[in-house]
C-alpha cells in the first residue's frame, strides 16, 4: 500500500507540474506558489494516508491471525473425526473380510457335509438292500451255514452292529450337516450387518474427509492472505526504513551543505534573497518524482528525488559555477552549482561527475551521471535548491 501511496504521490506532483510549469513564465511567483502549496497538501495527504494504511494491513493482518486460528482448530477437530472414522471403518472392513473368509470355510464345509450325507445314505441303502436280501433265506439255513455256535453269535452281532454304525453316521452326517447350515446363515446375518456398518461408516467418512479438505482449503486460503498482508507490512515498513535512513543522513550533512555553500558564496561575494531569475530553472532530468520536499515521519527532506536509471545525464538548472564536486556522505557524489543572487543547485548520489569546482557551466550542461551512491535506497537524482545554504522547495523554483 506504501508503494499504492507514493504512486498517487507521483501522479499529483506530475499534475502539479503540469499546471505551475507552463505558468512560470505568465503569473507572479505567490500565485504560482500558492497553486503549488495546493497541491503540496494534497500528497502531504497522500502520504498520511499511505502511513495510515499502514496500521490498516497490521489490524487486517491480525483478524486474519484470529481466523486462521480458528480454522486450524476446525481443521484439527475434523481431522480427529475423521481419524476415529477411518480406524473404526479399519476395524468394521477387517471384520467383514474375517466373515467373508469365515463363509467361504463353511460353505465349503457344508457343501463337504452334503456330499458325505449322501454318501453315507447310499452305504446305509447298501446295507439295508443286503441284509433284506440275505435274510430271505430261512433261519435253518442262517444256522446251519455257521460253523460253530459261538460264528452264529458274531454273525447275528455283526450285522447288527453293522447296521445300527450305519444308522449313527448318517444321524451324526444330517446333524453336522444342519449345524453347518446354521452356521453358515448366522455368519451371512452377520455378515450382512456388518456390510450395513461398513456403508454407513464409509459414507461417514467420506463427508469427514470432505469437510477436512474443505477446512483446509479454507486454512490455506488464509494462511496466503496473511502471508501477503505480511509482506505487504514488511515491504511498507523496510520502505519507511530505508526511506528514513537516506534522510537522516541527507540531514546530517545538510548543515555541513549549508556551510560549504554559503562558503563558496561568500567568497565569490553571491547573497540575495533569492528570488528565481526571469528564465527560471529548468528540470536536471525527466522522471516522475518519488519523493517530495517537507516533513516525512518526523523528518525533514530537503529536496526532490527524480527517478531515472543509472548513467542518465543530470543538467545545470541554470547557469552558473561548480562550487562543490566531490563526494559527501549521505550525499554520494555531490555537485552544487552556485547561480548567483545566493541561489544555488545540488545534484546527490551521481554515479559520475563530470564537472570540477569553479568550471562555469551553462543551463542544460550535464554535470553528473544520475547513481545511486551514498545513502541511497536506489537510483536517482536527489535534487536540492538553496538560498543563502537553506534549502527551499525545488518545485517553487522549477
Amino acid at each position: 500500500m506504501l508503494v499504492m501511496g507514493r504512486l498517487v504521490l507521483v501522479s499529483l506532483v506530475t499534475f502539479a507540474l503540469a499546471v505551475v510549469a507552463p505558468a512560470a513564465g505568465q503569473e507572479d511567483p505567490s500565485t504560482a506558489k500558492a497553486r503549488v502549496d495546493q497541491h503540496i497538501s494534497q500528497l502531504q495527504a497522500e502520504i498520511d494516508a499511505a502511513q495510515a494504511q499502514e496500521g490498516v494491513l497490521t489490524s487486517q493482518l491480525s483478524e486474519i491471525a484470529t481466523e486462521l486460528r480458528a480454522a486450524q482448530s476446525a481443521v484439527d477437530e475434523a481431522q480427529a473425526t475423521l481419524d476415529r472414522l477411518e480406524a473404526e471403518l479399519a476395524t468394521e472392513q477387517l471384520q467383514l473380510e474375517r466373515l467373508t473368509q469365515e463363509l467361504r470355510i463353511q460353505t465349503k464345509r457344508l457343501v463337504s457335509l452334503q456330499r458325505e450325507y449322501v454318501r453315507v445314505v447310499a452305504v446305509l441303502e447298501q446295507r439295508v438292500r443286503a441284509i433284506y436280501i440275505h435274510e430271505q433265506p430261512d433261519a435253518l439255513a442262517f444256522i446251519l451255514s455257521a460253523a460253530s455256535f459261538s460264528d452264529l453269535i458274531d454273525n447275528y452281532e455283526f450285522e447288527k452292529r453293522i447296521g445300527e454304525q450305519d444308522q449313527q453316521i448318517v444321524r451324526e452326517v444330517q446333524a453336522a450337516k444342519k449345524k453347518a447350515a446354521a452356521e453358515r446363515k448366522a455368519t451371512i446375518r452377520t455378515r450382512t450387518l456388518t456390510e450395513a456398518v461398513v456403508s454407513v461408516i464409509s459414507a461417514r467418512t467420506a463427508d469427514a474427509r470432505s469437510l477436512r479438505d474443505r477446512l483446509v482449503v479454507n486454512r490455506d486460503t488464509l494462511s496466503a492472505a496473511q502471508r501477503l498482508k505480511q509482506s505487504a507490512i514488511d515491504s511498507a515498513r523496510e520502505s519507511r526504513a530505508e526511506y528514513l535512513s537516506e534522510v537522516d543522513a541527507l540531514a546530517a550533512q545538510s548543515a555541513a551543505l549549508a556551510a560549504a555553500i554559503q562558503g563558496a558564496q561568500g567568497v565569490a561575494g553571491s547573497t540575495s534573497t533569492g528570488a528565481p531569475s526571469a528564465a527560471g530553472l529548468i528540470w536536471p532530468i525527466n522522471g516522475p518524482v518519488t519523493s517530495g520536499f517537507g516533513m516525512r515521519w518526523g523528518r525533514m527532506h530537503e529536496g526532490i528525488d527524480i527517478a531515472a536509471a543509472i548513467g542518465t545525464p543530470v543538467h545545470a538548472a541554470a547557469d552558473g559555477t561548480v562550487i562543490y564536486a566531490s563526494w559527501m556522505t549521505g550525499y554520494g557524489n555531490l555537485v552544487v552549482v552556485d547561480h548567483g543572487n545566493g541561489l544555488a543547485t545540488a545534484y546527490a548520489h551521481a554515479s559520475a561527475l563530470v564537472v570540477r569546482v569553479g568550471q562555469a557551466v551553462s543551463q542544460g550542461q550535464t554535470v553528473s551521471l544520475v547513481g545511486s551512491t551514498g545513502n541511497s535506497t536506489g537510483p536517482h537524482l536527489h535534487f536540492e535548491v538553496r538560498v543563502n545554504g537553506v534549502a527551499v522547495d525545488p518545485l517553487l523554483y522549477l
